[in-house]
């Protein structure tokens, strides 16, 4: 697959108060449990969904370009690896937490992880390398090398976890029991370099996730809370608040690539577009279909 050249483009407050539905796919059947864009090859999009399908879209284009069924092991969680052309998912079935390393092009699966004895809810891939952390309802969080199917590290957390590389893939974040740990990727076996206390110990971590610059934080729990926080020191910049997501659902948010906006998910079907240094909605969109 090739795509177009990027093109940067300034987000301001009246962009996102623009914003409308543009197209809605429906070629599916059931939640959509993960979508990613490709980091570099931007227009396109992989999702999963609970009809057991991964499918491939060019947003550009408005096109689903391949579904790929995966009936034995179900699909939870999917991401792009650096290659647009390849993916990693989570199975969902029950019986075997395995991750998947696949090959769009035909099909094909290239690698297998093994590892995880539960349900695993968060996957990071470090930026432009081969390594990639998962995070696993059997309190570990894994450190792999794509290349290999033995993980590379364990560390044992006291909840459910959310993990995160930053953009250069030098430190990476681990999220549970109301706090933020961070990690130098090179001698994470010595422990977090810096520990943040965020939002309560009760509101478990869903998503975390740095903006492109590495200066900001985002975490959301299952409390409906979205956090933001200054990566170096830990100060609360912005906090928001939305419909809590249901059960065995995760509370998606993302930065824009300039940091300053947060997009969000809702459990009440709307998107939300913050903006990070006030803090005010600048957008609501129902997205009931």
């Amino acid at each position: 697959m090739t795509s177009p050249p990027r093109v940067s483009m300034e987000i301001t407050d009246d962009m996102l108060k623009s914003m409308e539905v543009g197209l809605a796919f429906r070629d599916y059947n059931g939640r959509i449990s993960s979508m990613d864009f490709h980091s570099k090859a931007t227009n396109y999009l992989v999702t999963a969904s609970d009809d057991e399908s991964i499918r491939l879209y060019d947003t550009q284009n408005a096109v689903c370009l391949k579904t790929i069924n995966s009936k034995k092991y179900g699909v939870e969680l999917v991401c792009f690896t650096d290659n647009p052309n390849i993916v990693l998912y989570s199975s969902k079935n029950g019986w075997d937490e395995s991750l998947r390393l696949l090959s769009l092009n035909d099909n094909r699966f290239l690698r297998y992880f093994k590892g995880h004895l539960d349900r695993v809810v968060c996957i990071s891939f470090c930026s432009e390398k081969e390594n990639f952390l998962s995070g696993s309802l059997d309190r570990t969080v894994l450190l792999w090398d794509q290349r290999a199917e033995k993980s590379q590290g364990l560390l044992r957390v006291q909840g459910r976890p959310a993990v995160s590389y930053d953009d250069q893939g030098m430190v990476f974040a681990v999220a549970y029991g109301g706090h933020i740990r961070m990690f130098d990727a090179r001698k994470f076996e010595k422990g977090p370099f810096e520990i943040f206390s965020v939002g309560n110990n009760d509101s478990e971590a869903h998503v975390i996730k740095f903006s492109s610059d590495g200066r900001r934080i985002l975490l959301t729990t299952k409390a409906g809370r979205v956090h933001v926080l200054d990566s170096f020191h830990g100060n609360s910049i912005a906090s928001c608040n939305v419909k809590p997501v249901v059960t065995n659902s995760t509370l998606e948010a993302s930065f824009s690539p300039d940091g300053n906006h947060i997009i969000s998910g809702s459990g009440d079907g709307s998107v939300y577009a913050w903006n990070v240094r006030s803090g005010k909605v600048q957008k609501d969109i129902s997205c009931r279909y």
